[in-house]
This record gives C-alpha cells, structure tokens and sequence, in this order.
C-alpha cells in the first residue's frame, strides 16, 4: 500500500470513525468528538493545497494506487485516489462542509447522551463521500456510493426510538436500493462491452467503438446510450430526482446537521459528480443526455413547486435542494459539466448556511420547526436571521448581468449559467428546460422569501400547543432524549412573548454561529472568485480533461439575460404582497385544493402507497390466498384429503354395526354381480 497526503485526506475520517465508534465507551464523548473533528479538519487541511494547485497552480493531475481491491478473472479493482479538477472541487466541498457541521454539531447535539455515536457516524459517512470521488473506476465508485448509504440510513435513523425516525431511514435506504439497481446493472453492462471498469479506459472503448449495440435478441440499442442511462437511474435514487425523490422530505427527521451534511454537498450531489465525471460517455449518448435534461428540469419545476406550500422550516430548504439539484443536472443533460460543477460547489456554501441557519432558528426556539408558529424571531435571533437573509440571497441567485459584467450573490453566478446554456443548447428537451429554469427562478424566490418572512418578520405566532403535530402527523420535536423538557420550556415561554411582537428565542452560541460566518463567506463570494476559472477565461485550463467543455461562444438576448433577475424580482415582490401586507390571503388560499395538493407533495406518498404498498400486498394476497390455497392447495394436499375426509366419512356410516345390514349389502352385491353376469353373458352369445 502506497501511503501519501492523498490518502491520508481519505482515510483519516475512516480512522477518527472506528476509533469513536468502537471505543466510545473508554475514550468518552469529548475524546471522540475531537478525534472526529480533528481528522475531517485535516482533511480540509490537506485538500486546500490541492484545490489551489488547480486554480492558482498548473494542477498536477495524478492517480494513487493505494492496493488492489478485487482482481478475479480478468476483473480487476485498485483502490486509488484519484485527483484531477472534479475530485480537487469534491475533496474542498466535502471536507468544508463536513467539518463545519462537526464543529456546529458541538454546540447543536450538546445535550444528546449519544454524541461519540453519532460523530462517528458523520466521519463514516465523510470517508465513504471522499472514497466516492476520488476513484478511478466505477467499483470504487459503487463502494462509496453505497457506503454514503449506509451512513445516511444510520444518521436520518439517528433518533431510533421514534417510529418516524426509523421509517424515514428504512424509506431512504429502499428508495436508494432502487436506483442503484439500475447503477449496478450500467457497471455491468461496461465492463460486458468494454472489457474494463477503469474510467479511461472505458470512456476510449466508448470513443472508439460508439456504434457498439446491446440488447437483447432483436431489440437492440447503442451500448452507450444504455450504459448512460442506467448509470442515470442510480443518480435519480441518490440525488433525489423525480419519481425517486420521495425520500427526501422524509430525510428531514435526522438531526439537522445530517441536514446540511447530507443535502448541502455530499450525499445528494453525488450524482451529479458521478455525470460529470461520466461526461465522455454522455457527450456520446444523446438520448440519455436528453433523458437527463427532462427528468432534471422536471425535478427542478416540481420541487419548486412543492416548497411553496410546505410549513416545515427544514422540508423548505430540502426541497430547494432538490431543485437545485434538477438545475444541476439539465446543466449535465445540456453539455455545460462546468456549469453543473460550479452550481454544486456554490449551492454547498448556501445551502449549508440555510439547514444550519434553520438549526439555529430551531435551537432558538426550543425544537419549534412550523413557520406557522414563528413570526418575530429577527430581533432575538439577528446574527442567525442575518446568516438567513445572505443565504436567501444567494439561493435565488440575486444579481445584474451588466455588459461586461456580472456582479451578485454566488448562486446568482452558476444558475444564471446554467439557464444560458440551456437556452444555447440544441439538444433534446434543452428548450424545455429553460422555461422550467426560468419558472423554477420565480417560485424559488417567492418560497425562499416566504420563509425568511414567516420565521423573523411580523409578530410572534406562538404554537398554542406546546407539543403539536401538524396535519401531515408530523412530529416536530425531534430530540426525544429531551423532548419533554423541549416540551415544558416551549410552554413556559409561550407565554412570555416580549411585549414588542419578537419571539422568546434566544441566540445560539458561537460554536453553531461561526460556522454560518463562514458558509456566509462563500455564499457572497465563492461565485465572483471562481467564475473566471469554472466558466471564463481561466476554464481550460482548470479543467483540462476533466470534462468535456463547450468551446463555442454565445451572444444572447437581452431578454435571456434578464429574465431571471426579473423573475426573481416578481417572487420577491409576491411575497410581500402575501406575507407582509395581506397575510390572510395565503391563509385562504390553504384551503383550497391547489394548495392541498402541492402541500401534499402531489400525493406521490399516496400514489406508491396504493400502487407499490397496498399493491404489492393486493397480489400477494392473491398469489397467497387464492393461488396457493385454493388452487394449489385445495387441487393438491387439501383437495385429495377433503375427497378421503368426505369418502370415510360415507364409509363410516356404512359401518353400522347391524347384521341385517350386511346381509341387506351382502344381497344387492349378489345380485348385482349376477345381473351383471347375465348381461355380459348375452353380450358375448353369437
């Protein structure tokens, strides 16, 4: 085994896993925190340089062989650590974010009794996410990408003593298993036509062969297009895409540093890291390209239109993410990886600034997580609403394409990109995906205000009852450990609202605050900083041959440009109208049935409920019911006994016991046989 920085950065938070995981006990919860910590912060140690190296430096890309993994029969697996552009940008995010929610998580799970468990957890899961992106073929690939589902099942189950808790994590971890089927299945097929699982050397063998079919008899496809869109189908599990993204809201009942951890720049994104980095092979496959542009662009409008109508302060951001998850990917399905990547790593700093904003806000609040009984909450909280407001800012990606040039909020950089390079693409559904952008601009911003209006303007609503359930049945106390102390302070202060219409909240310490300063940080800045390297004139050589890049340049209309600064304006201007200045018209609207039914997730859970779960258990009462014990059963073991059981019992009452009844038989059996006699002998006579 080669052991180098590289591998240090991978295998250090593996190491600080086991260490708090298994010697919990003896070493205590503060020892295990810090080792913990420690090694994710000297990952993010040991990534800056190599971040650096490829914005500022010539970056030196390079592949470390740490051992070989599996090598049977010709299929061969090295354990590697891959570093070029797409893992220099990974390893930065990950390790960040990772290390931020660890430190946050000191003053957010300071009162939980399961600390060095739940750390140990978040290490796993860091080491499993860098394992991920840093390979070099697709096995590796698959063990992080597995590994990454293994800890996010252990941190949304985290609070195992609630129902809900374990059915949101036994939701995700099926719902996963789902696509990575169809993952596992696009493995196979390349290593069945190329020979290889190693990434170059599968994206030459695609290159070089591209007419290549794979089917079965005489239904038959081009080996790329099918390789690609099975490699798709494990993104849509992972990253929460339409019609597998029913695990996501759910996911919410973790801790809400798991939140950020997971669905800020880890777990969900990486699907989008793995398209990209399967760029070559999509460049080749127009049709799984496009089927990644719809299906993108169709998770970006529909979960934009779900966050209008959720009340969760948490279900909001998450369903924000996975519509910035659908930009990320109809940027991939367009051609513009770039573009894709850049979003990824501008969403990681706000999106991570929002779920720990919302943390503190929940914290300040005694566990209260319903916009609904919020309400004033900016003046005891303003270092937290002000982290809020930055990171709203950056969600709807506020800024001015000036001529020349491009001046805002980080999100505003990568998204306005992205709407671009769909509007310049020709490929399948690209046009589509504009004005689902587009749309999806107007409505972020319109929930994004709604949030941050609902939690820290107007007066203090209040829950008038301590420990309430919403009409989803959702439990919104999540520490059961202190729930009903959660519950009695709720209470007390419920009554003790300042007489000036604020919350009684109280600010979160600094240990939760300092990470929001610097999430802060990145979400004003990362956009301007990077942009010339991810989509200007440094892009080339940041890139190299990391992905295929668009070298073709576009001169838009002025419309293009502006329309989602002008959408985005309108949200905000909507929002005012409704939460600011007439808040009892969206309380009417909320009993209408369109807001039922976008409240309602448009009844997906519902729909699988009936079509999957009761489904599922409709036909195995019929295979069970009547195909094995009637059918089966009553033509095979049961039939034969109920004929016997029918038969004795006929021939029990034959057995009366009366002489005269046997004679009587002993006669009609004599005389039967002679009839019988006589009429076979008449048939016989000539």
């Amino acid at each position: 085994m080669q052991f180098s920085t590289e591998a240090l950065i991978v295998l250090a938070p593996l190491f600080a896993a086991a260490i708090a995981g298994l010697l919990q006990r003896l070493i205590g919860d503060r020892v295990a925190m810090t080792v913990t910590t420690g090694s994710v912060g000297l990952s993010l140690a040991l990534s800056l340089p190599i971040f650096a190296d490829f914005v500022w430096g010539e970056g030196h890309e390079r592949v470390i062989e740490l051992f070989r993994f599996i090598d049977v029969a010709g299929f061969t697996s090295i354990w590697s650590v891959r570093i070029d552009t797409l893992s220099a940008i990974m390893l930065v995010v990950v390790t960040s974010v990772s290390f931020l929610v660890h430190v946050y998580s000191w003053g957010y799970m300071a009162e939980d009794p399961h600390r060095a468990r739940f750390f140990s957890y978040l290490s796993f899961f860091t080491f499993a996410m860098l394992s991920l992106v840093t390979a070099n073929d697709f096995l590796q690939l698959f063990f992080g990408w597995e590994g990454v589902g293994v800890a996010s099942y252990l941190l949304i189950g985290f609070w195992y003593q609630k129902r809900s808790a374990n059915d949101a994590a036994i939701k995700a971890f099926i719902t996963n298993r789902i696509g990575d089927f169809g993952f596992a299945l696009g493995i196979m097929a390349a290593f069945f036509c190329y020979g290889s699982i190693q990434f170059d050397e599968v994206f030459h063998a695609a290159a070089a062969n591209p007419a290549m079919m794979l089917g079965v008899g005489e239904v038959q496809f081009r080996a790329v297009e099918v390789i690609a869109f099975l490699l798709f189908i494990g993104a849509m599990g992972k990253s929460a895409q339409f019609f597998l993204h029913v695990w996501l809201p759910d996911a919410m009942e973790g801790p809400t540093p798991v939140s950020a951890l997971i669905h800020a720049a880890t777990m969900v994104t990486a699907g989008v890291f793995m398209v990209c980095r399967a760029g070559e092979l999509y460049h080749l496959a127009p049709l799984a390209s496009g089927f990644v542009t719809i299906v993108g662009a169709t998770t970006a409008l529909f979960a934009a239109t779900v966050g209008l109508a959720q009340n969760d302060i948490k279900r909001v951001v998450a369903y924000s993410t996975c519509s910035q998850l659908g930009y990320m990917f109809f940027a991939a399905g367009v051609g513009a990886y770039n573009a894709a990547m850049f979003h990824l790593f501008t969403h990681a700093f706000f999106k991570a600034l929002l779920f720990l904003g919302a943390g503190s806000v929940i914290h300040g609040l005694h566990h209260e997580q319903d916009m609904r009984y919020m309400g004033g909450v900016r003046k005891p909280m303003p270092i937290t609403w002000a982290m809020m407001l930055i990171g709203t800012f950056a969600l709807i990606g506020f800024g001015l394409p000036l001529e020349g040039l491009k001046i805002g909020f980080a999100g505003f950089y990568s998204k306005d990109a992205i709407i671009e390079a769909a509007y310049a693409s020709h490929g399948i559904g690209a046009q589509f995906a504009f004005w689902c952008g587009v749309t999806a601009a107007l409505l972020t911003s319109f929930y994004s205000w709604r949030l941050a209006f609902m939690t820290f303007e107007g007066r203090y609503r209040g829950n008038p009852h301590a420990h309430h359930h919403d009409a989803s049945g959702t439990d919104h106390h999540h520490h059961d450990h202190e729930e009903a102390k959660s519950t009695a302070a709720h209470a007390d202060h419920a009554h003790e609202a300042p007489t000036d219409g604020s919350a009684p909240a109280h600010e979160s310490p600094w240990v939760m605050l300092a990470p929001l300063l610097v999430l802060a940080a990145g979400a004003v800045f990362a956009g301007w900083l990077f942009y010339p390297y991810f989509l200007g004139y440094h892009a080339e050589a940041f890139w190299g041959q990391a992905v295929p890049l668009e070298h073709e340049r576009h001169d838009f209309p002025v419309w293009v440009l502006w329309a989602p600064v002008v959408v985005t304006l309108i949200g905000l201007a909507l929002a005012i109208i409704f939460y600011l200045w007439a808040p009892a018209a969206p309380r009417a609207m909320a009993r209408g049935p369109v807001w039922a039914f976008l409240y309602n997730k448009w009844y997906f859970d519902e729909i699988y409920d009936f079509v999957f779960v009761k489904g599922a258990r409709a036909i195995g009462d019929l295979f069970w019911k009547v195909g094995d014990r009637r059918v089966i059963d009553g033509l095979g073991p049961d039939g034969v006994t109920s004929v016997s059981r029918w038969f004795s019992r006929g021939l029990r009452r034959v057995q009366t016991g009366f002489v005269y009844h046997y004679s009587f038989i002993m006669l009609i059996a004599a005389v039967a046989f002679g009839a019988y006699a006589i009429f076979a002998g008449f048939g016989g006579a000539p």
